[in-house]
């Protein structure tokens, strides 16, 4: 069975070797400094009392608090738990935001809950956590299966607990209660941001097939929760072709002129799935990973591209829109293939950043407009994607099989490395 946090293991020891970095220091990048794991009792609208197990992985700060999400999943784990705690600590070093990285989940499939069981569950989890969060110590958000309305419950019972308001622990909350503007579409619109900017570099490299009119950039999205919605309703807005689109039951492909996502997102409503979209063919998740098109965007849970189907991915350009979705052995054969694949730790990166900034907002009580949210994700997002590019070029200089995720983890495991030491730590 796939294990995340051995990937991440894995890959933290390859960035260590094109570091130089001593293995004592590549052992201590890979531990996690606390991890908390408890058992959630919740009274169920029957009357009974169920037990969920809960988790905290608090992987580094040095450099700042810790920073993660929230996930409510049948699949949650302690290793992946722990494998995204330490991928949150990169990603914040590799779009220079001040945090290190953390992640929680309860195991739950949240589907079966009624909306009070749904929101005792929420506040238990807050309960959990409560003595080891804070704005400076440790800042929740939501992830997968959860939202702004369970951040309300969450900052809600912290509150409580704690005997005054403080609503920069937890980001991701609704407008009304110190949320920012703009951090719904975040994690979709950076992604889009980070497509562009990798065209341009592609374009300026001779890459033929990225200097196609938009309307003929062909794009397949494996996941129609929020982060592919929005990075699909983004892209389309920016005129490119979105051919595949998928979700938890299915996929959908045309050859056609392509989905107009805002149109699917209305058929999924009131179908409960995007399959039987009207003139499109119905597909699995694992062909549309394996469709001929310019760019594959996992949007949905790690390890989905394996080594079992690299070989069969035809994309030129794969977005990492999911946390981990393609394992060690899969990098390998996709840069074999000649595959730029974007990595997670830069192409998810706007949600977080957004986060930050909604931190930031709550820190100061004073909060922007939605286009000012905007510009600063699209001039962090270009900064980000320009270092990584030019690590990349520096790195194919000695290693002609380095690639984009290399030289991403590598210059944020350079960042974590060089505050650790200015702080005494190794």
């Amino acid at each position: 069975m796939n294990n995340p946090y051995q990937n991440a293991l894995t890959q933290l020891k390859k960035v260590g070797e094109v570091l130089n970095l001593d293995e004592k220091v590549v052992s201590q990048l890979g531990q996690i400094n606390h991890f908390h794991r408890g058992e959630l009792e919740v009274k169920m609208d029957d009357g009974t009392t169920k037990k969920f197990t809960a988790f905290r992985s608090q992987h580094n700060d040095a450099r700042g608090p810790y920073k993660g999400g929230i996930r409510f999943h049948p699949n949650v784990s302690e290793e992946e738990v722990k494998a995204l705690s330490m991928w949150m600590t990169w990603k914040c070093a590799t779009v220079g935001i001040p945090y290190g990285g953390a992640k929680g989940g309860v195991i739950v499939n949240p589907k079966e809950l009624s909306q009070g069981e749904l929101e005792r569950l929420s506040r238990a989890y807050a309960d959990f956590v409560t003595p080891f969060i804070g704005i400076w110590k440790d800042i929740p958000a939501p992830d997968v299966h959860t939202n702004p309305q369970i951040m309300a419950w969450m900052l809600d019972e912290y509150e409580k607990n704690i005997g005054f308001h403080q609503p920069g622990t937890f980001t991701g909350k609704p407008i009304e209660i110190g949320g920012s503007q703009g951090r719904t579409q975040a994690t979709g619109l950076g992604g889009v941001y980070v497509l562009e900017n990798f065209l341009h570099y592609l374009q300026e490299k001779n890459q033929e097939w990225a200097k196609k009119d938009k309307k003929d950039i062909t794009i397949a999205i494996q996941g129609f929760g929020n982060v592919g919605y929005y990075f699909a309703q983004e892209a389309h807005k920016r005129g490119y072709k979105i051919v595949a689109l998928s979700d938890s039951k299915g996929a959908i492909f045309t050859e056609e002129e392509g989905f107009d996502p805002e149109e699917v997102r209305k058929h999924k409503e009131e179908t409960g799935s995007v399959k039987n979209f009207a003139g499109a063919k119905n597909i699995s998740n694992e062909e549309l990973l394996e469709l001929p098109v310019d760019i594959l965007v996992p949007a949905a849970l790690e390890s989905v591209i394996t080594k079992d189907n690299a070989e069969k991915v035809q994309a030129r350009m794969i977005i990492e829109m999911a946390n981990g979705p393609v394992t060690p052995e899969a990098d390998a054969i996709l840069t074999e293939k000649g595959i730029y694949s974007i990595p997670d730790i830069l192409s998810n990166a706007g949600g977080v950043t957004v986060s930050y900034f909604e931190w930031a907002q709550d820190i100061q009580g004073y909060y922007w407009e939605e286009k000012e949210v905007e510009e600063r994700l699209k001039k962090i997002m270009a900064r980000a994607s320009q270092l990584v590019w030019e690590n990349f070029n520096s790195l194919q200089e000695n290693d002609e099989g380095a690639n984009l995720r290399l030289a991403a983890y590598s210059l944020a495991v350079r960042r974590v490395v060089q505050v650790m030491t200015l702080r005494g730590k190794i």
